[in-house]
């Protein structure tokens, strides 16, 4: 028996979300219990090793999700895409494959499959609209992790295409917010910021050096919004190709580290290191198609970036 009636699923829908435990995954499962879903799959990454494809079978098999959500991925900020372009790109092809595969063979009536902005061509016309996906170079910094990106979306529409399943690709911006990495070595920019710029203030530091030239563009999106957008488009959005989600606004990176600054309360000179990589110099989406289906932004940036401060302070001061 189905269990999306019209666009709504059911509240007792067996859903099943990979990568529950990172920043992405859990804020899905916030926003799934929040709705009054209480029939959640969750597997840690001890108990299924979505690398594994003879145990990822087994799992579905056995548990046969309704519903599954693909948050899980390896990911990491500018410094660890370059310095490990093999692992971002064969480990996520790899959880990808293994998963899709596993929910098609056990009839998992929708998938979601969490893209990336960083996967548009590097050059492309601002804001970024769906169709402008392959039609150039991609960002050489991140590379590895945005062609398996791609190579998940493309899998989501050829099953469709092929098969006539239901799976949706969303494509955020850059994320952040509760439960994000704040490891300096792999974390991406807010998270990083945020850390910098404590650690500077509780050490009585002067300055803070940040990549690049500071007037690189970033959109970026308070996680919890982002997982109240994507349940939306669970509901309501149904294509073969994958739709924009996002805020629809963005800031250079220096805009955004002064904003950091005010919120951490760090006194300190910001320095930006022109020898340093900017990455992609900007990528905004285009969110028209997803604001016509009724969904905009809740959480502006400075409320967001106080709220992963807040979280920040509560979960990982213990680690400085």
């Amino acid at each position: 028996m189905s269990k999306i009636n019209g666009n709504m699923i059911d509240l007792d829908s067996k859903i099943y979300v990979a990568g529950h435990n990172g920043m992405v995954g859990s804020a899905i499962a916030r926003a799934l219990e929040k709705k009054g879903f209480d029939n959640l799959i969750f597997r840690t990454h001890n108990e299924l090793d979505l690398m594994v494809q003879k145990d990822v079978e087994q799992f579905f098999e056995k548990e046969k999700p309704d519903i599954v959500f693909l948050a899980a991925a390896k990911v990491g900020g500018i410094s660890a895409n370059i310095a490990n372009p093999v692992g971002f790109l064969m480990d996520n092809i790899i959880i990808q494959h293994n998963v899709i595969k596993s929910a098609f063979d056990s009839d998992v009536e929708k998938l979601i499959f969490l893209g990336s902005s960083c996967i548009y061509p590097t050059k492309a016309q601002q804001p970024l609209k769906e169709e402008y996906l392959l039609t150039g170079p991609l960002e050489p910094t991140n590379e590895g992790y945005a062609l398996s990106k791609i190579v998940g979306l493309k899998a989501c529409e050829y099953y469709n295409k092929q098969y006539g399943t239901n799976y949706i690709g969303v494509m955020p911006p850059n994320l952040y917010g509760i439960n994000d990495n704040f490891d300096l070595k792999t974390a991406h920019v807010v998270a990083s910021l945020i850390k910098k710029m404590h650690l500077a203030k509780i050490n009585d530091e002067p300055q803070v050096e940040i990549w690049g030239s500071g007037n690189q563009h970033r959109e970026l999106m308070f996680v919890d919004d982002m997982a109240d957008a994507t349940l939306f488009a669970a509901e309501n959005y149904h294509g073969n190709s994958f739709i924009n989600i996002g805020v629809g606004v963005d800031y250079t990176i220096r805009e955004l580290s002064e904003t950091i600054q005010n919120v951490v309360g760090y006194e300190g000179e910001l320095f930006f290191d022109t020898t340093k990589p900017d990455g992609m110099f900007r990528k905004l989406l285009d969110v028209s198609n997803f604001n016509e289906l009724g969904w905009k932004s809740k959480v502006s940036l400075e409320e967001g970036l106080k709220l992963t401060y807040d979280w920040f302070l509560e979960n990982e001061c213990k680690e400085d």
